[in-house]
């Protein structure tokens, strides 16, 4: 029977079941499409990064013998949608069976089911077989419960899996380390250089360049620096295991103006396009924690794990519960516009000047600069989750939908009503302040409250609780605040409040 496979730009695991044997009546086809690439605003570097890679899978796939169709984005022949391409390889080729791999992202998802109900021949989807969860397995563990708490997901994730456990308790006799993951870097130990690849893409961006399509950030076309391949995802492992492991637990939450990476591993694009598995990240790791041990505490490596094994399987299992409704969500009815520095990091700000900066020059931001620096600010500010979706998806190299949408509009946005945040979260200039050295060098000064040059986080923060009190009056979590907020002297807060509204009216000129 003569079969066609899509794979999809997030589906380049090699590893995968499809691959383990050669069939001469298996044709898998690949393409890249300004259905792709245009349904958001996306960063020049995503757009790089998804094309070489797939690029690179192909060839892979047709060294090991397969035989792979690819579509560039520069084809004549390319149909640059996914429902006629298919339908027109399937006539073309007298397919008589299409098979895909359940793709992550819901439009997708839909997508294809409605393809396959205007084929004539038989279809079948299949498991990526990249996630330790199943789409649904998160739903069926809280069913019946009234919160969805990560923590007690992680746990059943530890246990299940055989991660960092003893029998049926914890290695060490603690689930988490999180109190020890909260130290700001103040250059105690050298951070050592990112591993860097150096490719030319110059060719790649010509093409893209040539098709108009809308991109924005900038790039170094003679070196890009992002893993493309499975052995360069493999090295970029192997580097974080030798040189950054032992303190990326101690300084995951850290801010610092001199350093774009600290000790984070950069490998998120390459597990979110399947180059590589979580499973093998999270083995390794715990390997070579097991081998060093006398270097390499296991507060250092839990961090890690949990993002892993515990967050990024959490959010996505949220997002397949929850949606499509979760797309739509605004319980905060917050709907003021982003400001144009998003897109040039045109700020006083310096945490927002840095952060942004660096998103757009490097398609990346590691997790508290997108929480507690752009997204604090954003929360603060009330701006639209529509917009701030739009951009969180569209900036970061390793937003895929699933991930993206949890994290931005649930976790930094709280518009979800606290389906995954059990508060917002949201700060004065205090803990950036606590976190990061960006404050010293600021135009603003983060212990003012008022005045010309007073930090806009501070003001904004008690302008933010009380005008949303009534959403989080029976929060627990959020009883300190309130009370604090009540606290407060009335002509105290009409001065913060007036001071939050004059900036509110004036964010572009922050």
């Amino acid at each position: 029977m003569k079969t066609l496979r899509l794979l999809l730009g997030d589906q380049l695991n090699s590893q995968h079941s499809w691959f383990d044997e050669v069939n001469p009546d298996v044709v898998y086809v690949m393409a890249e499409m300004r259905q792709e690439t245009d349904y958001v605003k996306h960063h020049i570097q995503k757009v790089v990064a998804f094309f070489i890679s797939m690029r690179n899978f192909s060839e892979e796939l047709i060294k090991r013998g397969h035989q792979v169709i690819y579509y560039k984005i520069s084809d004549v022949n390319n149909p640059q949608n996914l429902e006629q391409l298919i339908l027109d390889l399937v006539e073309k080729n007298k397919i008589e069976q299409f098979e895909y791999q359940l793709p992550d992202e819901y439009r997708l998802d839909e997508q294809l089911k409605n393809i396959c109900e205007k084929l004539s021949i038989p279809t079948k989807a299949v498991d990526s077989e990249h996630f330790y969860t199943s789409r649904n397995e998160l739903a069926v563990f809280f069913k019946g419960k009234k919160q969805l708490l990560m923590e007690s997901f992680y746990r059943m994730m530890r246990k299940k899996n055989d991660v960092l456990m003893v029998g049926d308790q914890p290695l060490d006799g603690k689930w988490n380390f999180d109190h020890n993951n909260r130290n700001q870097y103040k250059n105690e130990v050298p951070i050592p250089f990112p591993l860097e690849f150096h490719k030319n893409v110059s060719e790649l961006v010509a093409e893209i360049e040539a098709k108009n399509i809308t991109i924005f950030g900038s790039i170094d076309k003679e070196n890009f620096n992002w893993p493309t391949s499975r052995n360069e995802s493999l090295q970029l492992i192997d580097y974080f295991c030798k040189h950054l492991l032992e303190h990326f637990g101690a300084y995951q939450d850290s801010l610092f103006s001199e350093h774009k990476f600290l000790f984070h591993s950069r490998l998120s694009f390459a597990m979110n396009s399947k180059m590589i598995r979580p499973k093998e990240v999270v083995d390794t790791v715990i390997s070579y924690y097991y081998q060093n041990q006398e270097t390499i505490e296991l507060a250092q490596v839990e961090g890690f794990v949990r993002q892993i094994i515990g967050w990024r399987e959490y959010v996505r299992g949220i997002y397949w519960k929850e949606m499509p409704n979760y797309a739509q969500m605004n319980t905060l009815e917050n709907y003021n516009p982003l400001p144009e520095f998003f897109w040039t990091g045109k700020t006083k700000m310096k945490c927002m000047q840095h952060s942004i900066s660096q998103s757009l020059s490097e398609a990346y931001a590691h997790h508290i600069q997108r929480l507690m620096v752009i997204g604090n600010f954003s929360l603060l500010t009330q701006l639209h989750p529509d917009e701030v979706d739009a951009w969180y998806l569209g900036v970061y190299i390793d937003a895929i939908e699933w991930v993206e949408m949890p994290n931005t509009r649930g976790m930094s946005q709280y518009a979800d009503g606290g389906i995954v945040a059990t508060k917002p979260y949201v700060s004065s200039g205090s803990y950036i302040n606590k976190m990061s050295n960006y404050c010293g060098s600021c135009h603003y000064k983060v212990k003012d409250k008022l005045g010309e040059k007073a930090c806009p986080f501070n003001s904004l923060y008690w302008h933010f609780l009380d005008e949303k009190k009534q959403h989080f009056a029976n929060n627990q979590r959020m009883s300190m605040m309130l009370a604090l907020l009540r606290k407060m002297k009335p002509e105290e807060l009409a001065a913060t409040k007036k001071k939050a509204i004059s900036i509110l009216e004036d964010m572009e000129n922050l």
